[in-house]
């Protein structure tokens, strides 16, 4: 049975997991784009694209706002599907470089292949193989990233050892 103590470190831990994750795929994906003039509100409105196909490109501030939200809800169920995944195999917990490599390769398929041709940003393009390696290398990246998170949010620290509960 789980605490409010133990429920609120889970959520800070997924929350934390998901911001974590989300800042450094703005970060990469800035970075790589700025290097083909492509501005940062450009990034969060394809984003939007989800949503809105691309009409999001016109949706100034808004759309761009949209994308932001989207893309950290994202991340953050990323955190808690693996969380959730783990709370039922928990060995996902015991080996989280080797399972969460596995979960970021997971991860790029879904996105690449299921999640954005249901969307209203339709299938994504391959051509750019620069940009389809880098993204699938941050995906193993997020994969491990989700494992640690959700290894924190079950109380077992970084290192794999179960915290004691605290004396409150």
């Amino acid at each position: 049975m789980q605490t409010s103590s133990t429920t609120h470190r889970t959520w800070i831990a997924i929350a934390g997991g998901g911001l974590a994750i989300g800042t450094l795929d703005l970060a990469f994906a800035t970075l790589y784009w700025m290097r083909h003039d492509i501005a940062p509100v450009r990034i969060l409105q394809s984003i939007a694209t989800g949503w809105l196909g691309d009409a999001a490109y016109a949706g100034g501030s808004a759309s761009a706002w949209l994308g932001a939200v989207s893309h950290y809800l994202i991340a953050t169920t990323f955190v808690a599907a693996y969380h959730a995944a783990a709370r039922h195999l928990p060995r996902l917990l015991d080996h989280p470089l080797r399972y969460g490599i596995a979960y970021g390769a997971w991860l790029y398929i879904a996105m690449n292949f299921i999640v954005l041709p249901l969307s209203a940003a339709g299938s994504p393009g391959f051509g750019n193989r620069a940009w389809v390696a880098s993204s699938i290398l941050a995906h193993l990246v997020f994969g491990v990233m989700s494992a640690l998170s959700a290894r924190l949010a079950a109380g077992r620290g970084i290192s794999g050892r179960r915290r004691a509960p605290s004396a409150r």
